[in-house]
């Protein structure tokens, strides 16, 4: 799975909260979340998200509370995939749990806002194509790939179940 877009770029330990504010939290559609994500931290930042687009940041990020609100917001505004130093395990959970891909690299400090980015999560492969420039990490799991590719775990599972 190729995944190809913008770089927006973010610091250390974005938590939940900068995510998505807790006002917000009465919903659970993709897409109103979406219209809100980063707002107290990067109020332009849905206004320049096209659908595709990587968010990228330093480490600790998605911590602070266990809403799935946060990733749900994030993929309602249209980014693809988060690349960071590392996530909270609360984040990564509820990423996997509606379809959200994210990869850890050590190489976010090379990638600046608004940098083209290409994934190849089969590989790990990071392509910073602005700069001419590649970062290899950890592949995607290939079952992650399929649950993300299903829409989340529970169409994962619906998915499955149908299958037998």
């Amino acid at each position: 799975m190729i995944i190809k877009g913008k770089a927006h770029k973010f610091t250390d330990d974005i938590n939940t909260d900068d995510i998505i504010a807790a006002k917000y939290l009465i919903s659970t559609n993709e897409s109103e979340l979406g219209s809100h994500c980063m707002e107290t931290i990067s109020p332009d930042f849905c206004k320049n998200v096209t659908q595709g687009d990587i968010i990228v940041a330093g480490k600790n990020f998605g911590c602070g509370s266990s809403r799935e609100h946060a990733p749900l917001a994030i993929k309602g505004c249209g980014v693809a995939a988060v690349i960071a130093k590392s996530f909270s395990g609360i984040f990564f959970r509820n990423a996997i749990n509606i379809g959200l891909p994210f990869l850890e690299s050590k190489d976010t400090d090379e990638i600046s806002d608004g940098d083209i980015l290409e994934i190849d999560l089969n590989s790990g492969l990071i392509k910073n194509l602005t700069k001419k420039r590649s970062y290899q990490t950890a592949a995607f799991p290939e079952f992650l790939q399929k649950i993300v590719q299903d829409g989340g775990l529970m169409k994962y599972i619906l998915k499955k179940g149908k299958g037998k």
